[in-house]
């Protein structure tokens, strides 16, 4: 786990093992990179000339690019890494938080191998702290668990020390250790998305929110397969009834006050997915451990808002199977009593995600919580709609939805609002069901989102967030985002929970 220590110190006298500047391209078509602010001590140790030579080293300020160069005397480092900004902010502007978390990660990314680094990123107010925090702990992260680390292996960056920073200013103290939570809760995430299959079960996953509860003071409940017959949980155990491993319903809940208001979580967690009988093709099952990742970024905006001590109740709700094909699987034309007390045809086996949502929504509805958030990868349709770096945002209430669009954009992460248009609710229609898993096949993210729809309790606000496309990055890591698991919807959800908290949503 990367350390994270701030400094008021100066870039010159700080000692480390690399020293992190910022460049940005130069404004109105200029030749060569320029000196963000934080940069100043180190160009004045370089004679003013550092622009120029890392101009000669082909340097061009571009987002995300890195230079390293040897420190001549005069600083405590012995290496400067100088790391791309993008575009220079207009007149009397700052740079967004955003570039300055893309920069930090990148940064962080190349500096593997490295014990230390000081970022002298410019830093102009509390929220630029917390970004380059940010940025510098998620691009720390490696996933190594089931690698051979030799004696050479090159380990992440250990220790990250923000300069600039003021170690007694109560508002820095408080951006670096909710940085310092979000990030760690995030690659907790990350960890879970890129764990193998074989050895993340739902019956592990379960386990492991058992240990970070009593780690965290957080409530606890797991149902088994026993307990979800009992229950009448017809979904999720209907998806994992063609797997020996069993399925599991996991709730795991921190309470705030008696008061407060409360904000329930749903996960899709389908810790393999291989589309059951309706098997999916091969070259499309390689990486379907990632589809758990709406229940791990539930399972981490919990864990942290229990870490941050929010004043709003959050309850996560992880519905957890894996999807096989066996003699027991579920068939194609089989119908499902859910939860709800509601039948549904399953016309696709592969179609199993809102199937164990549908079953914890309705379950998470009977607390009567202010507003339900349900997260999943859950159409390939939104892919193909949205890119491979975009969440859709759909919900029963258009201010919530806007809402949640504008709490993504300001923590950095891509969204984008979707409709729920009522005339592709017919399509769902079903002559043996309540309701079919599968409707039109033009527009089906937002079928799926209307079929979850159908689950919500009476009055309650809610939000489908469909991660399917930036949940798992296959690409060359970039920025922050690691190759694998990304944890996206975790930094949106939890300040969700804080906004929540300070009574800004209605």
């Amino acid at each position: 786990m990367t350390a994270l220590t701030l400094k008021p110190a100066g870039a010159a006298t700080q000692r480390a093992d690399v020293l992190v500047v910022g460049v940005a391209k130069s404004p109105q078509g200029g030749k060569g990179p320029v000196l963000a602010p934080g940069a100043e001590a180190v160009d004045q140790a370089f004679d003013g000339k550092l622009a120029d030579i890392l101009h000669t080293l082909g340097a061009t300020g571009a987002e995300g690019e890195t230079t390293k160069i040897p420190s001549p005397g005069g600083l405590k480092a012995p290496v400067v890494l100088a790391v791309g900004l993008g575009a220079s902010p207009e007149k009397d502007e700052e740079f967004d938080p955003e570039k300055l978390r893309r920069a930090a990660g990148s940064a962080a990314r190349a500096l593997t191998g490295v014990k230390t680094a000081a970022f002298a990123l410019p830093i102009a107010a509390t929220e630029d702290l917390q970004a380059v925090a940010e940025g510098a702990l998620l691009g720390a992260y490696a996933f190594t668990a089931y690698q051979d680390r030799g004696k050479d292996a090159k380990e992440p960056l250990a220790e990250v020390v923000l300069l600039g920073a003021k170690p007694r200013d109560k508002a820095h103290k408080a951006a670096a250790q909710r940085a310092a939570a979000v990030a760690e809760e995030i690659n907790r995430a990350r960890d879970l998305i890129n764990t193998p299959p074989n050895d993340l079960t739902p019956e592990a996953f379960a386990a492991i929110a058992t240990a970070a509860g009593k780690e965290h003071g957080l409530k606890v409940q797991v149902l088994d397969e026993k307990a979800l017959a009992k229950g009448g949980y017809g979904g999720i155990l209907g998806v994992g009834a063609g797997s020996a491993n069993p399925p599991r319903l996991v709730k795991i809940a921190y309470t705030a006050s008696k008061g407060a208001r409360h904000l329930a979580l749903v996960g899709k967690g389908i810790t393999y997915d291989s589309g059951g009988i309706s098997l999916k093709p091969a070259g499309h099952n390689e990486t379907m451990k990632c589809d758990m990742s709406g229940a791990a970024a539930v399972f981490a905006a919990v864990v942290a808002a229990a870490r941050l001590g929010l004043e709003v109740n959050v309850t996560g709700w992880l519905a957890l199977a894996e999807n096989m094909p066996s003699g027991t699987a579920t068939r194609p034309g089989d119908v499902l009593r859910m939860y709800s007390g509601k039948t549904v045809e399953v016309l696709n086996t592969d179609a199993e995600g809102r199937l164990v949502l549908a079953d914890a929504i309705t379950r998470a509805s009977e607390e009567k919580p202010d507003a339900i958030v349900d997260v999943a990868t859950l159409t390939g349709a939104m892919v193909l709609a949205l890119g491979n770096r975009t969440f859709g945002i759909m919900a029963n209430d258009d201010a919530f939805r806007a809402a949640i669009h504008e709490i993504a954009e300001e923590v950095g992460e891509q969204s984008w609002p979707m409709p729920l248009p009522a005339d592709l609710r017919k399509g769902m229609d079903s002559p043996t069901a309540d309701i079919a898993n599968m409707g039109e096949r033009m527009g089906g993210g937002l079928v799926a989102g209307l079929f979850l729809k159908e689950f919500v309790g009476e009055g309650i606000t809610w939000a489908h967030l469909d991660i399917a496309g930036p949940a798992f990055h296959e690409g060359a890591p970039y920025g922050y985002t690691p190759k694998g698991g990304t944890g996206s919807s975790v930094r949106t959800l939890v300040r969700l929970a804080e906004r929540t908290a300070a009574g800004e949503l209605g």
